[in-house]
């Protein structure tokens, strides 16, 4: 197995490029050219491209490519700072690909002096979140073959934002989980559209923590969820188009006021919902 790294000046320059395009990067020997598009940076969602019929493994996991040879790949809030590949061209040889994650900076807020029965859940529901976070888990379970993510992504709805990825708050010196989506503030009843394609893996009108929760499978391990709805205009099952209109902004589960919270995940990632508008735009 062969091993190429790219040095950090490289790697920093290339990742500001391939927000809008993409790079061509051999593995030596190998036989297989490696396109990336997209973010090489914590939160990113990028898209590659082998040779047809090559495989690709990152963390010791095969990843599902399509038979044009496209896959995804997702980093999440804390990833580390490299990222392995390696690829296998369709004669079996082997190359290793070792890339850097920019780091980002999150917002953290510390907050004192809040009555504590806002900080930790009541005792009694503990079963209930339990049994919703089976739910969403189970949603996101498939892996599909399905390829909706490759012709872009659409804001939700036009609107502030009011919450972005990444931030994080502290409670009487707890610290709760970081905040994963994209917050845009509208009013009560305010249409959400689907940013792309894909299928209607979970329509719940009442989890603990999110309320009105909708999550669609846009393919290869991509969902995104909306939470917080007053209402949801799809059901389980149902196939939707890029911009056909979802569920309608409220402020139920643990909202203090009506928003959209967009969150996207690529597997067990959590990926920046802003960063995937970026890099992959509607066609």
């Amino acid at each position: 197995m062969q091993r190429q790294y790219h040095s950090p000046l490289t790697i920093l320059f290339l990742s500001l490029m391939f927000l809008l395009i993409g790079v061509s990067l051999s593995a030596a020997g190998a036989g297989s050219v490696v396109e990336w598009r997209g973010t090489w940076q914590q939160g990113g969602l990028l898209l590659g491209q082998v040779e047809p019929g090559a495989t690709v493994s990152y963390q010791g996991e095969i990843i599902k490519t399509t038979v044009e040879g496209q896959f995804l790949v997702g980093f999440g809030r804390n990833a580390p700072a490299r990222s392995t590949f390696v690829i296998t061209d369709t004669e079996g040889v082997a190359a290793e690909a070792e890339y850097e994650i920019v780091p980002r900076s999150y917002n953290i807020q510390k907050v004192e002096g809040v009555p504590q029965r806002t900080v930790q859940p009541p005792a009694g529901q503990l079963q209930r979140i339990r049994s919703d976070s089976a739910l969403v888990v189970e949603a996101r379970r498939l892996v599909t073959d399905k390829t909706d993510f490759l012709a872009g992504f659409i804001k939700p709805l036009e609107g502030p934002i009011t919450g972005v990825y990444g931030s994080q708050r502290f409670y009487n010196g707890v610290p709760k989980s970081p905040h994963y989506g994209l917050d845009y503030a509208a009013p009560t009843g305010t249409v959400v559209k689907a940013p792309a394609a894909g299928i209607v893996r979970l329509a719940h009108d009442d989890l603990f923590y999110s309320g009105g929760t909708l999550i669609i499978d846009h393919g290869h391990g991509l969902s995104s969820s909306f939470l917080h709805l007053s209402e949801i205009l799809v059901a389980e099952g149902r196939r939707v188009e890029r911009g056909d209109a979802i569920a309608r902004v409220g402020s139920t589960g643990r909202a203090t006021g009506p928003h959209l919270d967009w969150r996207m995940n690529w597997l067990n990632q959590r990926v920046d919902p802003a960063l995937v508008l970026e890099s992959f735009p509607a066609q």
